[in-house]
């Protein structure tokens, strides 16, 4: 069994070796058995040299395409929305409710009846008084009949005492009764007024018991319920509250970091949980001075109007606010990370860390002015507000910066660059680049983990700097 096994093994060798085109012959050789050795460690120093022989100081480069688009420096916030104009409507008289002609969602206009309290105290107080009134007017006419009897006793003693035909008593009597009947008439006729004032009370507490709607609007609310005892006498009580939701203020809490870059009337929209990324665009129409401290946290807010004509928002909604600090459309963009600020007065000094890129060529070939060129500074300033009235850019003052270009040979090379509106991601380029070119962007090495950043070019969640 041994010889036979070792026949088909020398058996298999040879149809292996004559398959592949190696002859056995050639490998009984010495010189054909170190060759075939050679080839199998060059092959195994290849691929070693494929998988883990890269160089542990090279550098390698991330670029990005100079691409036109749209940006924005943002300011964001978390508001709520409430309706604009809005009544909480309340009982001023004590009692049962009766009737609710309302439900929540209602729409109503001013007038309408919303709610009934149980009328019949004060129906009964208007009666009692009415009655006590019509008492006090009969006692009145007494009154008056009685001044006119006095009136006339009053004369004939006049006539009589002229004739020495009574005594002056009789003539003093008369007159007291006269003024006595004139001062009761006076005070009967104030009861009557007092009376008529009390009626006046009772009656509009009877109206009070019917409920009317006081403005245009929607039923949002209804915190009391049919059968509700209501009590006056301490405060008043809500039944339910109107508003008009054709116009919502969105009221947004900005901190303290942020209230400065604010201003009345500047570009703010917002989403909402349930817009499926739809915005709603307005401008800011004021900010309240007060704050509110939660948390040791100082938030301020701002407020501001929307027209709601479809009515798709609603109270109490949340809402994702996204003030526009400065804009700009269709502009050249990089990403943030490829731009190097430079000092913000004129050119860079001479001999500083960079001051070999001060007289590189920009995109257009044209070598930017001398650092101590006063012609050349007022050149540059000048270019530079050139470029701001001219790119629709709004907020951002023109900066100097430095990039890294990519050229066709792929060298590197710095540039001077002019950069309008940036925010977290990208950076507006007003002057030194063109589209389409390759921009420096980041740097690492073979062994070096990446870190993708976070957000993409204009995610508005990414808009502040």
């Amino acid at each position: 069994m041994h010889k036979v096994y070792s026949r088909h093994k020398i058996l298999d060798e040879k149809n292996i070796m004559q398959s592949s085109g190696i002859s056995t012959s050639f490998l009984r050789q010495p010189k054909g058995l170190a060759l075939l050795v050679v080839v199998i460690l060059l092959v195994i120093w290849g691929l070693w040299k494929l998988a883990f022989g890269k160089d542990e100081n090279e550098v390698v480069l991330t670029t990005e395409a100079v691409m036109r688009g749209d940006i924005e420096n943002l300011v964001t916030a978390t508001g709520t929305l409430q309706p604009q104009d809005y009544v909480d409507v309340g009982a001023q008289v004590s009692g049962q409710l009766e009737k609710l002609h309302v439900d929540v969602g209602s729409e109503v206009k001013a007038g309408d009846l919303l709610a009934e309290i149980d009328a019949t105290v004060y129906a009964a107080k208007v009666d009692a008084t009415r009655a006590q009134l019509q008492n006090q007017k009969a006692q009145l006419l007494d009154r008056e009949a009685q001044l006119k009897l006095a009136e006339i006793n009053y004369k004939r003693e006049q006539n009589l005492f002229a004739e020495d035909a009574t005594t002056s008593e009789a003539l003093e009597t008369a007159d007291a009764n006269l003024k006595s009947s004139r001062a009761q008439l006076k005070s009967l006729q104030a009861q009557i007024e007092q009376i008529e004032s009390t009626l006046r009370v009772e009656a509009a507490n009877l109206n009070y018991a019917k409920i009317y709607a006081p403005i245009d609007g929607t039923v949002v609310s209804i915190t009391s319920r049919q059968g509700q005892t209501l009590n006056t006498n301490q405060q008043a009580p809500t039944i339910m509250r109107v508003a008009d939701l054709s116009t919502m203020t969105v009221q947004t809490q900005v901190s303290e970091a942020d209230i400065g870059k604010l201003r009345k009337d500047m570009p703010v929209y917002f989403t909402t949980l349930g817009s499926q990324g739809r915005r709603w665009y307005s401008k800011l129409d004021r900010i309240q001075p007060t704050p509110e401290i939660l948390n040791n946290v100082v938030l301020y807010n701002a407020l501001f109007d929307v027209p709601n004509e479809n009515r798709l928002l609603m109270t109490q909604m949340s809402t994702q606010v996204f003030f526009v600090e400065s804009q700009a459309k269709d502009t050249l963009l990089v990403p943030m990370s490829a731009v190097s600020f430079a000092p913000l007065r004129g050119m860079r000094p001479q001999g500083g860390p960079q001051a070999s890129a001060k007289n590189l060529p920009d995109a257009q070939g044209e070598k930017p002015p001398v650092a101590n060129s006063q012609q050349g500074n007022s050149e540059w300033r000048q270019r530079r507000e050139n470029n701001m009235q001219g790119q629709g850019a709004t907020g951002n003052q023109p900066r100097p910066a430095i990039v890294k270009v990519m050229n066709e040979k792929g060298d590197v090379e710095e540039r001077k660059v002019l950069v309008g509106v940036t925010n977290r991601v990208q950076a507006q380029i007003l002057e030194g680049l063109k589209e389409g070119e390759k921009v420096v962007s980041g740097s690492s090495k073979p062994n070096q983990v990446k870190v993708a950043p976070a957000g993409g070019f204009g995610g508005p969640g990414m808009g502040r700097r």
